[in-house]
């Protein structure tokens, strides 16, 4: 198979079937979507062709109905809002990991209805929505505000295929939030579900009629009203509005695909799959339904290669090899095909398919510092905050390619990591971040900010273990993300114990952001998470944490024309021009790479890939439009953070104890010296014939680092006991008062510059010494202020270490 991934068939397979079929589809795309995601699969052509003629009429009057509805208008459009068909949204198998021949795809228009959360099922439908935009969003036609008092009811009809007969029917949802009831022809399926970010399913085939189906669907959800996770959904008016801060417009009811589909009595309901790449095996566990006595075959190959098999007992975890496994990495994220057969003797019953990446994820000591290590290697982890919002579907992106946009943004941009943010996306976001290779942090989405409740609790963690069972055979998810700044925060070290627990095979954040906002760190995990605005800030590992920078940033550009609420963005600093977010951005990336990683951070999440609402953070515009930085330049930023994680430079060494002083090195200014004078940093010129009192204000005896004994401070040769600091930006000479603020102030670290070594201030990891016009400042690449000014930058802020004026 060479170094290229195997083929897409969770994208082909839908297409393939439509351009062979093409006319009948056309007739049943409403009802069906797309029927089938096997190629060559004779059995799905023969499902459809034996229900053409019953669903002949209803296709009819679904196109009629198609061609009369018309969705909102989005109060910004993306490249995809006017892509997306009536008819049949999401055409694509929604379960790239397990996936079958026959299924029919539900998404389209259905009947629509909003009663008083307490009242039964309406007798008059005045509405349709497309299904699975929510109702506040713009392309499900509705766009309405839905609170706790509102019950959303669903109605369609459907016709199952007579080629399916002797099956059982799965009616599968990919997603609904929160509370879901399913009736079928006027009787319940199962028990109602709760939850608005775990796959649901029930087996209605005792409920269903030859002929014409009904199916009614009640969603009750209460937001941030009620003790359920919520992430950042929060009650707002539907339309752009001023305010909103950090939190964004609510998303009820079905959010994801629904969808038909056909197994046999005893079937596979999921596939587990770790990797072992060391082993050279891959871990497979097969859960199924019905399935007393059978056993289970699972074929892993490459290229349409075989290359192992095993077989196993259903419920049990047993090994299939994968010799000399090709390594899944962000850099080539191989996929390997995989086919798992549910057997009844030596007859097989069922049979799904699958995909798997080999690779692992770990802790280990990399130079005496505690990193994460992927496949055995630390390779730091730099990406950005994704929050998965969208101003024309708001939860659901409005096409699959959409879907696919921001992950390949990521790439495009150099990132090769990705935190999905209180929020959990559809199956096939994980397979384009498996594919296209991105680390994957994944965040449980929080309840309500207050303290939650016993019931509360239950269902959270319950949701919690859901989602970890739907995604844990993603290669792409290296670290699940338990709590974010204390935001319904309780018993994190137990969560964090449970879910280390529940899914070993990955790495645990007990607590994102435990420096803010009054979260309480359960000291345990895999690591030390900190958020600093605009950061790069200070954080470091500890014996048994990897240190994270799990939140930093939040550079704010608002482009004309590509405003949510023109005028109502905000960013935590805005910056005034494309040139200087460029500048600051790439500052903070590079401080990361001289500072901060060798100091003992492994990763970091930049706020945000794009804008969401009034907030203006993003790299790209909320519509999808504009790309607000150079990406050519952050790309070669991210990418040479990450070279120098894989091969670090040899850090800046200065020969403490001894006396030195420092020169310019800008062009023209070569013959000035960083000197005090009055108590204040200057530069002068100081040559042979200065005077005595010059040359020793122009001498320094560089000292351990105050505040941190890798980096340096530098005494004054003529009043000992006073160093250079920093204070309010201007650099000057003082006093130490014995403060943990001034030893911070009075540390500077060394790292490489051209021709010479920069001064980064400890503290402010991204600002460095400089002198302008005469004047010794802390300066910031891409700040507001006089002392930023672009022009020398770099060279204004080397120094060369030089002999000292006054021995």
């Amino acid at each position: 198979m060479g170094s290229s991934p195997p083929p897409d068939p969770h994208t082909a397979r839908p297409r393939t079937l439509r351009s062979t079929a093409a006319a009948l589809f056309a007739a049943l795309a409403l009802l069906c979507g797309a029927a089938s995601v096997s190629a060559g699969s004779a059995a799905a052509q023969t499902a459809v062709a034996d229900s053409a003629a019953a669903q002949t009429a209803v296709a009819d009057s679904a196109a009629a109905q198609a061609a009369a509805w018309t969705p909102k208008p989005s109060p910004m459009t993306t490249p995809w809002t006017a892509q997306v068909p009536v008819d049949h949204p999401l055409p694509e198998y929604p379960r790239p990991q397990l996936t079958r021949s026959d299924w029919l795809n539900l998404n389209g228009l259905w009947d629509f209805a909003v009663t008083a959360a307490d009242a039964g099922q309406p007798t008059v439908w005045p509405q349709q929505i497309r299904v699975p935009f929510v109702a506040e969003s713009a392309l499900s036609g509705v766009q309405r505000r839905i609170t706790q008092d509102d019950r959303l009811w669903y109605r369609r009809t459907v016709t199952v295929p007579a080629g399916w007969s002797g099956r059982r029917v799965q009616l599968n949802f990919g997603a609904s939030d929160w509370r879901t009831t399913v009736w079928v022809n006027g009787r319940q399926a199962g028990t109602p579900h709760s939850g608005g970010y775990d796959a649901f399913s029930y087996d209605i085939t005792d409920l269903l009629t030859s002929g014409t189906n009904t199916l009614v669907v009640s969603v009750w959800d209460p937001t941030q009203n009620g003790d359920q996770a919520i992430g950042k959904q929060r009650v707002n008016d539907v339309t752009p509005h001023p305010g909103g801060g950090i939190f964004y417009t609510a998303a009820s009811g079905i959010w994801q695909t629904v969808w038909l589909e056909p197994t046999p009595t005893a079937h596979i309901t999921r596939l587990d799959l770790v990797p072992d790449p060391a082993a050279g095996t891959l871990r497979v566990t097969v859960l199924g339904a019905g399935v007393n006595g059978h056993t289970a075959r699972v074929t892993v190959s490459a290229g349409g290669t075989v290359v192992g098999t095993a077989t196993g007992p259903v419920g049990s975890t047993f090994t299939v090899p994968v010799p000399a496994p090709h390594l899944w990495t962000p850099d080539d994220p191989y996929l390997y095909d995989v086919r798992a057969d549910l057997l009844a003797g030596t007859a097989t019953v069922d049979s799904v398919g699958s995909y798997t990446g080999m690779r692992s994820i770990a802790l280990a000591k990399v130079d005496g510092v505690l990193r994460p290590v992927l496949n055995g290697r630390f390779v730091f982890q730099t990406g950005t905050l994704d929050q998965g919002y969208w101003p024309d579907g708001i939860y659901t992106a409005p096409t699959d390619d959409a879907l696919r946009y921001d992950l390949q943004k990521h790439k495009d941009l150099g990132f090769n990591m990705v935190r999905k943010h209180i929020k959990v996306e559809p199956q096939r976001w994980f397979y384009w971040a498996d594919r296209l290779g991105l680390l994957v942090w994944q965040d449980m989405p929080a309840m309500d900010l207050r303290t939650p409740g016993a019931a509360a609790r239950t269902q959270w963690e319950s949701e919690f273990h859901r989602v970890v069972d739907q995604h844990r055979s993603s290669p792409a998810l290296v670290l699940w993300v338990d709590q974010n700044e204390g935001w319904g925060q309780y018993d994190q070290a137990r969560i964090a114990s449970d879910i280390k627990a529940y899914d070993p095979s990955r790495l645990v954040d007990n607590m994102s952001g435990v420096n803010c906002c009054g979260a309480v760190d359960g000291g345990n995990g895999d690591v030390v998470d900190h958020h600093v605005y605009v950061g790069p800030g200070v954080t470091r590992p500890t014996a048994t944490r990897a240190a994270v920078l799990g939140e930093y940033g939040g550079l704010g550009y608002r482009v004309t024309g590509h405003e949510w609420y023109p005028g109502g963005g905000f960013s935590y600093e805005d910056q005034a021009t494309t040139a200087r977010l460029n500048d600051r951005l790439t500052g903070l990336l590079d401080a990361l790479r001289l500072q901060q990683m060798p100091a003992g951070l492994s990763a970091s999440v930049y706020t945000e890939i794009t804008d969401v609402e009034n907030e203006a953070n993003g790299l790209l515009t909320y519509d999808r439009q504009v790309v607000k930085v150079d990406q050519a330049r952050v790309r070669a930023a991210n990418q040479a953070l990450i070279d120098a994680s894989r091969n670090p430079a040899p850090r800046v060494t200065l020969p403490t104890g001894a006396y030195k002083s420092l020169r310019v090195t800008t062009p023209g200014f070569t013959d000035r010296y960083a000197r005090h004078r009055d108590g204040l940093g200057y530069t002068e010129v100081v040559n042979g014939s200065s005077t005595d009192l010059l040359k020793q204000d122009a001498t320094w005896r560089i000292v351990p680092g105050l505040a941190d004994s890798s980096c340096y401070s530098f005494e004054s040769r003529n009043y000992p006991g006073e160093y250079l600091r920093h204070r309010d930006f201007r650099v000057r000479k003082d006093p130490s008062d014995g403060s943990d603020l001034f030893r911070a102030d009075a540390t500077w670290c060394a790292v490489p510059g051209s021709g010479g070594v920069r001064l980064m201030a400890s503290n402010f990891p991204g600002q460095y010494l400089r002198h302008i016009d005469a004047e010794l400042w802390l300066a910031t690449p891409g700040g507001a202020h006089a002392w930023d000014n672009p022009a020398s930058f770099t060279e204004d802020t080397t120094w060369a270490v030089a002999d000292p004026w006054a021995p």
